[in-house]
């Protein structure tokens, strides 16, 4: 067996424990982890396939790999939501943590452990494609703001009802 073949052996196991790491950083984290279902639970499955997609991609750690396509389901969903540009990406990071602990754990692959360079390496640049990713995402969403302000259609996503609005501009007359 070799570094490859114990990084495939235990997918599974490294990839529902990062899932399990990841969904721990939402505020209503039980229901994301419960529930399986990806139509009932879509930030749970767009968790999930977006880390095993990207696992695969760091077990091969190929230096031209792409991993934006692999990050992006999971970080345009972290980019609107209420993370800062660190808690967004840092989940990416514990995979390297995650795989050392569960090789460490069996005697047969316990030796990998040292080798793991490449693989933490490729972490780091998935990691850094993501906040790239993250970025992009924030700069869209305020130039949409900012775009809603500029024609006036953030009185209606910002405020009360238009009727409601309607009717305080009335009073104010």
């Amino acid at each position: 067996m070799d570094l490859q073949e114990a990084l495939w052996n235990y997918r599974e196991t490294i990839v529902d424990k990062w899932v399990d790491y990841t969904l721990s950083t939402y505020l209503h984290s039980e229901f994301f982890k419960r529930e399986k279902d990806k139509f009932s639970n879509p930030t749970g499955g767009t968790v999930r396939d977006s880390l095993s997609s990207l696992f695969l991609l760091l077990r091969e750690h190929k230096p031209d790999t792409d991993y934006q396509k692999a990050v992006e389901p999971l970080l345009l969903l972290r980019a609107v939501q209420e993370f800062s540009p660190s808690q967004a990406v840092a989940p990416l990071n514990a995979v390297k943590h995650i795989t050392r602990e569960v090789l460490e754990k069996d005697k047969e692959t316990k030796e990998f452990v040292n080798q793991l360079y490449d693989f933490e390496f490729a972490v780091d640049l998935a990691m850094l494609a993501a906040f790239d990713l993250y970025m992009i995402c924030r700069e869209r969403l305020y130039q949409v703001r900012i775009d809603e302000i500029k024609t006036g259609k953030d009185v209606l996503t910002d405020g009360k009802c238009p009727s409601a609005f309607l009717k305080d501009i009335s009073k104010n007359i």
